[in-house]
């Protein structure tokens, strides 16, 4: 009998044993081995989550911290991505502008433009190009604002009908130079007002005529500009007859980074940023912004504006 209760009793322990091995210092092992995973870099590995319990729970916390972990990793290493390309087109496209301007430089010093008329064209390049320069420049100042959510707003009350109308004027002296045709045409009342910071509303029409500019593929270039009434809001048109955009590209092109064309070798370049700096301004206005474009024929870049009314 004695012989009995000792062989239960350990045939007890040893299921007891197996019990909390099986219960309690397998799982503990297997969660030490996949923090151990974690620590190391490996955030592949992945625990089953069969287990009930305080230790189900323990390993579906473990899964839930290594996606989040997993997430912020991938998304770190696509923004470093990003980053070095941005650095890599920044640094092409300011290559470009400065040595036109150099070779433009060297040709006035060397007396190789030697009429008026050619001078002034070689001065001209010069301007357009260090404009060129400068755009890219502030473009960049503003997307390091922009990753930060720190872009300075000034919104206060803007006369749709003079504000357009100095933005235009100041924008078709530059085309004008570029050769390119300028069309306006305002049909809001002359007393329609919006709310909008002055100075990032320009640096809307100014990246979207910008693109206009770089893409224009044809002997004649315009470009239009229209103001139109809807009711509650004001819809702004910019239009050119450039090389337009594939229907492919389309749904893409306000996101960062972006670019229809990726070859380095492109002419036309660009940081990829512009149409994200455009969506993410008109956006802070409470507004909206989408394109249309068939390639051969042109672009059109439409935003709306709500306007500002008096309260009763």
């Amino acid at each position: 009998m004695i012989v009995l209760l000792v062989l239960i009793m350990i045939l007890t322990d040893l299921l007891l044993v197996k019990w909390l091995k099986r219960s309690f210092l397998e799982p503990v092992r297997n969660l030490n081995v996949a923090m151990g995973k974690i620590r190391d870099g490996n955030l592949e590995y992945v625990l089953p989550t069969g287990e009930d319990g305080e230790i189900g729970q323990m390993y579906q916390n473990y899964e839930d911290m290594r996606l989040r972990l997993k997430e912020s990793a991938d998304e770190k290493l696509e923004n470093d991505k990003h980053d070095r390309e941005l650095i890599s087109n920044i640094a092409h496209d300011l290559k470009t502008p400065i040595t036109s301007v150099k070779g433009y430089a060297e040709g006035l010093l060397d007396g190789v433009a030697n009429t008026p008329e050619k001078q002034e064209k070689y001065v001209r390049t010069i301007y357009n190009k260090a404009c060129d320069m400068n755009n890219l420049i502030n473009e960049l100042t503003l997307y390091s604002k922009i990753d930060n959510n720190k872009i300075p707003y000034n919104f206060q009350k803007i006369n749709v009908h003079d504000y357009f109308g100095d933005c235009v004027d100041e924008i078709g002296m530059d085309l004008e130079s570029r050769g390119i045709q300028l069309n306006y045409s305002n049909l809001v009342a002359q007393d329609t007002i919006i709310i909008a910071d002055p100075e990032q509303l320009k640096r809307v029409i100014n990246n979207i005529i910008s693109n206009s500019v770089k893409y224009m593929d044809k002997a004649h270039g315009t470009i239009d500009v229209r103001i139109l009434d809807e009711q509650d809001s004001i819809r702004v048109e910019i239009e050119d007859n450039g090389r337009g955009i594939a229907q492919r590209d389309l749904p893409n092109i306000f996101d960062r980074f972006f670019r229809a064309d990726s070859s380095r070798n492109s002419a036309q370049g660009g940081s990829g940023i512009g149409l994200s700096i455009v969506k993410k301004i008109i956006e802070d206005h409470g507004g909206y912004i989408w394109a249309t474009s068939r390639e051969g024929v042109g672009t059109c870049m439409h935003f709306v504006l709500r306007k500002y009314r008096e309260s009763a």
